[in-house]
């Protein structure tokens, strides 16, 4: 079975309607061998805010070390994001093995009228995943209610109610104490339910389950502070029985504060944890499209806010910014408070209305409709999300504000003008050729059908359904080819496509897609930036600018795999940072910590000692010096002494990291990695381990963005030797090129590592392929090579500049 037939297969049972029970989701996991009972489960119920909630209990656990679980709703791209072990989503090779094993079985529930609903076996689909990766514990956000969901199959361990306003009443209750006594349901047996509601709902849940922990105010069990924004986090200060942290949210509000002090009690009943550990795993915590700001001037706020009370909250956390005036693009579902939603941005200045591409959409006009009698806003109707957002941000000034608003479709949608990823293939055969069309999904006869026009320029990328077609009717019109995903049509789903053509194709594509609805137009823009089609470079006198620059190692450490204890005397160091200068070096790398598998982390104070005098000492020569650490604080003290870049191997896993780089307006390296150190016994599973880690690095760099660097600023680092093995360390440098995809530029550290064991190398005879494997990274794309032996290196670098470009040669 392919993965398209098996996400088919998912997807063809939203035909069955929803349905209250847990009888269904019972009888599948049976016929699983009930994996759920193998797995300690958080179940998080509420009206508004379970999911962050949820994403904060999962960073948290995961800091302290364990193996988490999470399974929340919905999605914004694609349907594996519903279901992560420790933060990485569902492997496409998963989803197939879980559908062969349960297909069966389900067309005979079928045959019987009983057949399990898309949640239903979603949920079971995750249950299946935390069994058998064998987690230590798994955070479920419930679907609806509490009673009566999915996710109820399980005893939990700990258990949470967020909030509680009226939804769903056609299967909950019609009053506010119905709805909070059927969510109590997700109590567990032997600990206190936490409980974040308030007044009657409150009070409905502890008479039904009796023992509570409470979580809001001065008298509560877990009083909670909001001490307002503070640049892109919120201040926040939880006071419990016996502890007190202060720690700072990604998440932005009020209403963030008080879902932070729920995660904290159902932590701290399940798990022992530090108050740093509590402190970092919540500033940790980040969860796209929520209160999500992806711009400045205009300030650009994303926030899928589906019902009035969520929408007041995002309402009240805009008051804390200065704006001229509002801008609403607003697409809400048919089933919801439309006036409700509205009223909530009285203050809008405009709104655009719009209709995500969803079965369920309300259409634009009735969400006009509803703004124009709840606002005094200027109100105009889009058909499309990118559409609308191409509107106000036309129509706002620097000083305004744009919100993206009413629904997480509408926000998946509009997401993708900064998220989506078109990635450069360099296909040299039509067998080549054929292996990345099917890698996109394809059906057989359509891969076999147009493997031999994948042999120019070649994209892939994923669209909306309706783009997908439109691409593909303009391509074949232009003369080349548009191969799109054999996923049937999904409102929730974009499709993957690849596009084939010339340069002139697509320049043209480019330009039959200006002014075009449904988002194209912005993808037309973004196809100029990935091909460079009338797009100049920003330049900012970096040495990757001209050409693949190298980076010279400069270990003060010793423990280090390759040249520990070397140059740990300070004099010892200058003198090697003034060979590799001599050499060629264009930037030296301080490291003062080892990330070598077994390596014990080093005090903040050790490592700042370490690399804080040699920097001051070698920041007078003529070239760039970058700080190799984890820790904001040592990249704090290194910057101050004289470095220029930050090279963060964690991949910003330190929250204030992203924080110093645009505080100091310097590039920062961000790297790939599973474990830092690096665990050589962690089993990662990949589908295409280039694409994956393309895929993980997008949100990374959002983050990097988000703090105020531009992509020019961010440099990616795929990770070589950190979770994967030597076949894909090697597939990763192979096809370098494809990260040019992210726009940013891209550094490969392939130095002398293990990798080389694969190709017959020893420890001590990894000097010469690692010249080798410069010299492949430089023909693939590669703007960095971080390398120990930087004279060799140079003259890899040189030799491949000179073989793709010999008309720069002097013509002696």
């Amino acid at each position: 079975m392919t993965f398209h037939e098996a996400a088919n297969f998912l997807f063809g049972l939203r035909r069955y309607a929803p349905r209250p029970g847990t009888d269904a989701t019972a009888a599948l996991l049976d016929h699983l061998g009930n994996p759920q009972e193998t797995v300690d489960c958080i179940q998080i119920a509420g009206s508004n805010g379970k999911g962050s909630t949820a994403r904060m209990v999962e960073s948290t656990l995961r800091e302290a070390g364990l193996s988490v679980g999470l399974y929340t709703s919905p999605h914004l791209d694609d349907v594996r994001e519903r279901i992560r072990v420790d933060g990485r989503k569902l492997p496409e090779a998963a989803l197939v093995e879980f559908v062969d094993e349960i297909d069966a079985y389900v067309t005979d529930r079928a045959a019987d009228g009983d057949a399990p609903t898309f949640f239903e076996t979603l949920t079971a689909l995750a249950l299946w995943e935390f069994g058998r990766r064998d987690v230590d514990i798994a955070v479920l956000e419930v679907g609806i209610g509490g009673r009566y969901d999915a996710t109820s199959i399980v005893d939990p361990v700990a258990g949470a109610v967020t909030s509680v306003a009226l939804e769903h009443t056609d299967v909950l209750g019609d009053t506010v104490e119905e709805i909070a006594r059927d969510k109590a349901h997700v109590a567990p047996a032997d600990r206190p339910l936490v409980c974040g509601a308030e007044g009657d709902a409150r009070e409905a849940i502890a008479d039904e389950i009796g023992d509570v922990l409470t979580v809001g105010g001065p008298g509560d069990d877990v009083a909670v502070a909001y001490g307002g924004r503070d640049g892109l986090e919120s201040v926040v200060s939880l006071d419990g029985r016996g502890w007190t942290i202060e720690t700072h949210l990604p998440l932005l509000g009020e209403h963030q504060a008080h879902n932070a002090g729920i995660a904290a009690a159902i932590v701290r009943q399940v798990a022992d944890v530090s108050d740093e550990t509590l402190t970092r795993g919540l500033r940790n915590a980040h969860w796209p499209g929520r209160f999500e700001l992806l711009g400045e001037d205009p300030l650009v706020v994303l926030d899928g806010a589906h019902n009035p009370t969520g929408c007041e909250r995002v309402a009240e956390t805009l008051d804390s910014f200065e704006y001229d005036d509002l801008h609403v693009v607003a697409g809400v579902m048919s089933d919801k408070d439309h006036r409700g939603i509205a009223a909530a941005f009285e203050d809008a200045t405009n709104v655009v209305a719009c209709e995500p591409d969803h079965d369920r959409s309300e259409e634009e006009s009735v969400v006009a409709r509803a703004f124009e009698r709840e606002t005094d806003a200027e109100v105009e109707t889009r058909a499309d999300v990118a559409g609308a957002l191409d509107i106000a941000l036309d129509a706002a000034d620097d000083d305004d504000c744009v919100l993206v608003t009413g629904s997480l479709y509408t926000v998946a949608e509009a997401r993708t003008r900064w998220s989506r990823t078109t990635i450069p293939k360099e296909i040299d055969s039509v067998s080549e050729a054929r292996e990345i069309i099917e890698d996109a999904h394809v059906t057989e006869a359509g891969a076999w059908r147009m493997r031999g026009k994948g042999v120019h320029r070649v994209l892939k990328t994923r669209v909306q359904p309706r783009q997908a077609q439109y691409l593909k009717e303009e391509l074949l019109s232009l003369g080349g080819e548009c191969a799109i995903s054999g996923l049937n049509d999904q409102d929730e789903e974009n499709l993957a496509v690849v596009m084939m053509g010339t340069m002139a194709q697509f320049k043209r594509l480019a330009d039959k897609l200006d002014g075009q609805p449904y988002g194209l137009a912005t993808f037309g823009r973004e196809l100029r930036e990935t091909l460079e089609i009338g797009v100049e470079p920003d330049r900012r006198g970096y040495p990757w600018e001209d050409g693949t620059a190298v980076m010279g190692i400069l270990n003060v450490t010793p423990d280090s795999f390759h040249d520990g204890g070397e140059y740990d005397a300070v004099s010892d160091a200058i003198d090697r940072a003034e060979e590799m200068v001599a050499a060629g070096a264009d930037i030296i790398d301080v490291g003062g910590e080892s990330t070598r598998p077994g390596a014990e982390p080093v005090p903040v104070d050790e490592e700042r000692s370490r690399v804080v005098p040699v920097i001051e000492r070698i920041s007078d020569l003529d070239v760039h010096i970058a700080i190799d650490t984890r820790k904001a604080d040592v990249a704090r003290a290194a910057l101050a002494a004289g470095a220029d870049i930050l090279n963060d191997v964690s991949g910003l896993a330190d929250p204030e990291m992203r924080l110093v780089a645009a505080e100091h307006d310097v590039p920062v390296v961000v790297m790939h990695s599973i474990d830092t150190p690096v665990d050589p016994e962690r089993d990662v599973p990949y589908d295409d381990v280039v694409e994956d880690v393309i895929d993980e690095l997008t949100e990374r760099i959002l983050l990097a963005e988000k703090a105020g660097l531009d992509r020019s600023q961010i440099i990616v680092d795929p990770g070589l030797g950190f979770g994967k093995s030597a076949r894909e360390n090697f597939e990763l440098l192979g096809r370098i090129e494809e990260f040019a995809g992210l726009g940013c530029p891209v550094l490969v550290g392939h130095s002398h590592k293990s990798m080389f064991a694969a190709v017959d190398r020893d420890t001590d005879e990894r000097l010469e392929p690692t010249i080798a494997g410069t010299a492949v990274a430089v023909e693939h794309g590669a703007d960095i090579v971080r390398v120990h032996d930087v004279a060799e290196n140079v003259a890899a670098v040189d030799v491949a500049k000179a073989a793709a470009n010999p008309d720069t040669l002097d013509s002696k």
